[in-house]
C-alpha cells in the first residue's frame, strides 16, 4: 500500500518510543484526530497528559483519511433528532455545524502545514431520485439555519468540470485538508504545550485501583486520574472494551500524479471535496499539488484490490474523459468505525473514563470536537460539555458479520460499476 499522504505530509515532527514510569493527569490512547485534539486541549488547560500510540501519529483512519473537513453527520438533522430526541439532537447537530470552524481555526492558529482550503464541499446526486434527496437536505438546512445552496446540473458541471451529475448541494462550511498533516500538526503541538507522546507504544492492558488508572507499555507502568480511549476503528484492547461496539467498513483511494495546467484547467477550478449520492459513495478531490484523488468503498489490500483499482481506473475516465491515460501513483485504504444509527458514541465505562468512537466516516471534524469535549468533560469531571450524552456501554449484535458483509457489496458493486462505465 502506497499512501499519498504520508509521502507528502509537510509535518514531520518526531516523537519518542520509550515510555517512561510516570504520573499524569490525562492518559490518552490513540494517537488520531481525536486523541490529539483531546491532548492539545489538555495542555491549554494546563493539565498534565500522556498520549500512547501504538503504530505512529496518524496512522489508523485519521491519516487515511479523504481529507474532507463536513460540517455535521452524514445523517440529515431530522434523522439525528429522531434517533436522539429534540434537546440532545439539536445539541449535536449545533456543536457538528460549528466543529469546521473549530478545526481550521486551530489550523490557523498552530500553523499547522496542512493544505487548508475552505471552499466548501460539494454533495453531487447521481442520479434523479440523488438530486430529489440533495433538494430535501436542503430544505431540511433551511430549518436549521445552515448556509447551504443548491446548485443546478449546468453549475454543477462548470463547478466539478464534469458532466456526469445531476445536481450538487454547497456547503460554504467545509473544505479540504492534508488529514495526515493535520494530525501530525495537532501532536507536534502538543507536545510543545507538554503533552508527552509515545509512538510505537501498544498497551498490554490497563486497571483501576484505589481511584488511579495503571496502564502498561511493554512492562511499564503509567498512573493516571483520567482515562481517554481514542482508538475508534482501530481499537486493539482485549475484551471489554474492544469487542462488539461497531461495524467497520474499509475505504479506498487512488491518486494521480499532479496534473499540468491544461488537465487542470477546468477539474474542481474552486477545489472543493465532492462525493456522490449513491449507496456505494465515491468521492473525488485535488490535492494541493493537483493530484485527482478518487475513493470509494473497499479494501484494497483485501481479496478485491483489484476489483477496486480496476473500478478507480474506469470511474477517472468516466468522470474525466478529456484526460488522457492517467495511472495511479498511490493507492492506500483504511478502517471506518460504523454505528448501527451512524451517531458517534461516548462511553463512561468507568468513573474517570471515557471511550470515543463511532463517526461513521466523518472523521476530521467531529474528531476534533469529540477529543477536545472529552478532554474538557474528563479535567472538569463534568459530562454535561460532550457534545452527546456519555452512556455507561455499548454494544452490538454481529459487528464481524456486518463488517464482512460491508466488503462483499463493495466488491460486488464495484465489479458490477467497472464492468458497465
Amino acid at each position: 500500500m502506497n499512501n499519498l499522504w504520508e509521502n507528502t505530509s509537510k509535518e514531520k515532527e518526531n516523537f519518542s518510543e520509550d515510555p517512561e514510569s510516570i504520573t499524569t493527569d490525562l492518559l490518552i490512547i490513540g494517537g488520531g484526530f481525536t486523541g490529539c485534539s483531546a491532548a492539545l486541549e489538555a495542555a491549554k488547560q494546563g493539565a498534565k497528559a500522556v498520549l500512547l500510540e501504538c503504530e505512529t501519529i496518524g496512522f489508523g483512519g485519521s491519516g487515511r483519511n479523504v481529507g474532507l473537513v463536513n460540517a455535521g453527520l452524514w445523517l440529515p438533522p431530522k434523522k439525528i433528532i429522531s434517533i436522539l430526541g429534540e434537546e440532545q439532537g439539536r445539541t449535536l447537530i449545533s456543536a457538528l455545524a460549528s466543529a469546521p470552524d473549530l478545526v481550521f481555526s486551530i489550523i490557523e492558529e498552530n500553523q499547522i502545514k496542512c493544505d487548508p482550503e475552505r471552499n466548501g464541499t460539494l454533495h453531487c446526486a447521481h442520479s434523479e431520485k440523488g438530486m430529489e434527496y440533495l433538494s430535501e437536505r436542503f430544505d431540511q438546512g433551511k430549518i436549521f439555519e445552515e448556509p447551504l445552496t443548491l446548485i443546478n446540473k449546468t453549475e454543477t458541471d462548470n463547478k466539478l468540470g464534469s458532466s456526469k451529475f445531476f445536481g450538487s448541494l454547497h456547503d460554504p462550511r467545509a473544505g479540504t485538508i492534508h488529514p495526515l498533516a493535520y494530525c501530525r500538526g495537532l501532536a507536534r503541538k502538543a507536545k510543545e504545550l507538554g503533552v508527552k507522546i509515545y509512538e510505537k507504544s501498544r498497551v498490554s492492558h490497563f486497571r483501576k485501583q484505589n481511584g488511579i488508572w495503571k496502564t502498561y507499555v511493554r512492562g511499564i507502568e503509567i498512573k493516571s486520574k483520567y482515562l481517554l480511549l481514542a482508538m475508534n476503528a482501530y481499537q486493539d484492547l482485549d475484551k471489554p472494551y474492544n469487542t462488539g461496539k461497531f461495524s467497520t467498513v474499509y475505504y479506498s483511494q487512488f491518486a494521480t500524479r499532479p496534473l499540468n495546467s491544461n488537465e487542470m484547467s477546468t477539474i474542481l477550478p474552486g477545489k472543493e471535496g465532492c462525493w456522490d449520492t449513491a449507496t456505494i459513495m465515491s468521492s473525488f478531490r485535488v490535492d494541493d499539488a493537483g493530484r485527482l484523488i478518487i475513493g470509494t468503498m473497499g479494501n484494497t489490500d483485501g481479496l478485491g484490490q483489484y476489483v477496486h483499482l480496476n473500478w478507480a481506473k474506469r470511474k477517472l475516465k468516466d468522470l474525466f474523459p478529456f484526460l488522457p491515460d492517467v495511472e495511479f501513483d498511490y493507492q492506500w485504504s483504511g478502517k471506518i468505525a460504523m454505528t448501527k444509527d451512524h451517531i458517534p458514541k461516548i462511553v463512561n465505562f468507568e468513573e474517570n473514563a471515557l471511550s470515543c468512537f463511532g463517526y461513521s466516516g466523518r472523521g476530521i471534524a467531529p474528531g476534533t470536537l469529540f477529543g477536545k469535549a472529552c478532554a474538557s468533560a474528563l479535567l472538569s469531571q463534568n459530562l454535561s460539555v460532550l457534545p452527546v450524552s456519555a452512556v455507561r456501554q455499548y454494544k452490538e449484535a454481529f459487528t464481524r458479520e456486518k463488517s464482512t458483509f460491508y466488503e462483499m457489496v463493495a466488491v460486488a458493486n464495484n465489479s458490477l460499476k467497472s464492468f458497465k462505465m
